[in-house]
């Protein structure tokens, strides 16, 4: 998946590489001395706080709902969509406060064939506390909930109580946007049966001559545009399993590096539909942008995938002529590992660019204010 292709290979010659090459180094000393504690998660040997007894305890289920918020709920949304066709159960994220989302649960999920997984690291999210109260009868949620929270006295540490409900540790060290290999998403994805350890290489990949050069590559291309004044970042996504993702890297860029008056603008761009709204503006306005295609290698016989990708290349091709920078990757195997190397690699790629922009990439400084200032309007 990690190819040529998915290097920024059109734009000017950068001159930092030295330095990038310099902020990797202390990445992986970083690394190696655990001063990054969230990145444990990513590692084969991380303890989760779940056993396989529970697992098979909450598989039995036909249905899963999963209530959350941010990036509590983002990375298992991503990894969901990328594999729902292999996923014989349902699966319903409650994510937002729609009322929509309420009567589509009621109309395609039987609650009592249906567990429950909240979850909030902080146990008090608002959205989740909403959702859970407005959605389910109390008495269907005894024995069938997992919460997955800080353990500290909380409102769902209370709600854990009184509903017998499984507790899952959500680590303390662990945020939200970088929480996608922690128990927060690995708990549901395991219950997909899906191979949750496939997903980890974190110290293979650094080790991985082709994963590494193309992290320094792309880390160096969107350094140099970004000092050129090309701050909007345009993910140009080919294939509706992987919308999720797109999602999950749009939160990972927008909350660590929006800081200090700096930043860059992820922009989810649906193809081939915004061919026939955007694409004149992309190839011919003002040259401020860098894309990202995302696309999948098409199946056997699978036609629709087929001119999809065809659309895709022509893009591709026409980017080329006009000398647009973009990078290009496509899923191929469609696997764990493969899906679990793009997390890693877009986490470290995230990282490496705050330090280049003098941002702290772990803290969300701005947002915090909005959660004040909404909880004095509520208690008025």
């Amino acid at each position: 998946m990690l190819d040529r292709k998915s290097f920024f290979n059109n734009i000017l010659k950068t001159k930092n590489f030295n330095k990038i090459n310099k902020a990797f180094k202390l990445l992986k000393s970083d690394i190696k001395s655990f001063k990054i504690p969230f990145l444990q998660s990513f590692e084969k040997n991380y303890d989760f706080d779940f056993d396989n007894k529970i697992i098979r305890k909450f598989s039995k289920y036909e249905n899963i709902v999963i209530i959350g918020m941010g990036g509590s709920i983002l990375g298992t949304k991503a990894i969901y969509n990328f594999f729902k066709n292999n996923i014989n159960k349902k699966i319903f994220f409650f994510d937002n406060l729609d009322k929509e989302l309420q009567i589509n649960y009621k109309k395609n999920i039987n609650p009592k064939k249906t567990c429950f997984i909240i979850i909030s690291k902080s146990g008090n999210t608002l959205e989740t506390l909403i959702n859970l109260n407005l959605v389910f009868s109390k008495n269907l949620l005894k024995n069938k909930l997992v919460i997955i929270s800080e353990i500290k006295n909380s409102s769902l540490m209370n709600i854990a109580d009184k509903y017998n409900a499984e507790v899952i540790e959500y680590k303390n060290f662990i945020g939200g946007r970088y929480s996608v290999m922690s128990e927060a998403s690995m708990f549901p994805t395991a219950l997909m049966n899906l191979d949750i350890n496939k997903f980890k290489n974190l110290n293979g990949l650094l080790n991985q001559k082709s994963f590494v050069s193309a992290l320094l590559n792309n880390v160096s291309s969107i350094n140099t545009l970004n000092q050129k004044g090309f701050k909007n970042s345009i993910i140009l996504n080919y294939d509706s399993g992987l919308e999720n993702l797109s999602l999950w890297y749009q939160q990972l860029v927008g909350e660590s590096l929006g800081k200090k008056g700096k930043g860059i603008m992820p922009t989810i761009s649906t193809c081939p539909r915004d061919h026939h709204s955007l694409l004149q503006l992309y190839l011919d306005g003002p040259k401020d942008k860098f894309f990202t295609f995302l696309s999948r290698a098409p199946k056997k016989n699978d036609k629709l995938q087929s001119i999809i990708n065809a659309q895709c290349q022509a893009t591709v091709n026409i980017f080329k002529k006009k000398k647009i920078p973009f990078r290009h990757f496509i899923f191929k195997k469609n696997n764990e590992n493969e899906l679990g190397s793009i997390f890693t690699f877009f986490v470290l790629e995230t990282i490496l660019l705050a330090k280049l922009m003098n941002v702290n990439p772990y803290n969300q400084p701005a947002v915090e204010q909005i959660k004040t200032e909404t909880k004095k309007i509520l208690l008025k």
